[in-house]
């Protein structure tokens, strides 16, 4: 019994960033507010306000929908596995044993001097199997998974680009971040 809470106390479970939550609920309202009041004032004298009623309420149901799938969106790490739940509902996992190397990359934003910090978990045959990025995870997040793993952090000396990356390690790399035409989209 013992064991069974030293193993519960060792699992820790990741949030993504809140702010983005938040600002994601922002930039909807300044998006959907004003052209929603244009449509119900236009449509209000005509009687046809309740199909603008219709989709707003689509639209909220949406907005919702993106907020519950934001919550789900975790990594569950303990001493034995790290369990990535993704936003689309993708789950990722790795057991500790199968983990090759942890690498945290510096990768220059775009258009910036600014870094951010991008943990890769590889397997032993060298494919990132679980990914963190800076823009959604922070770094005391990464550095708290390698700690519960008990696992030593591969840090380069110098931060790269993201084409440095594509270039060196295009295996780490989601499927459109290896076409350099897809990341100016």
């Amino acid at each position: 019994m013992l064991s069974e809470q030293v193993v519960m106390t060792e699992t820790r479970v990741l949030r993504p960033h809140r702010h983005l939550l938040i600002s994601g609920i922002l930039a909807g309202l300044a998006l959907t507010t004003p052209v929603f009041a244009v449509a119900y004032w236009l449509t209000v004298h005509v009687g046809t306000w309740p199909i603008v009623f219709g989709v707003h309420l689509l639209a909220v149901v949406v907005a919702l929908l993106f907020v519950v799938r934001y919550r789900r969106t975790r990594v569950v790490v303990s001493p034995y596995r790290v369990r990535e739940y993704g936003f689309l509902g993708h789950v990722s996992e790795i057991s500790n044993s199968d983990i090759g190397a942890l690498h945290m990359v510096e990768l220059y934003r775009d258009n910036e001097l600014d870094t951010q910090p991008n943990l890769f978990i590889l397997d032993r045959s060298g494919t990132a199997r679980i990914r963190l990025r800076g823009q959604y995870w922070s770094r005391s997040d990464m550095e708290d998974l390698a700690e519960t793993l008990d696992r030593p952090i591969a840090t380069p000396a110098e931060p790269i680009t993201l084409s440095e990356l594509r270039s060196s390690r295009p295996e780490w790399l989601y499927w459109f971040e290896r076409l350099p035409v897809a990341t100016w989209l």
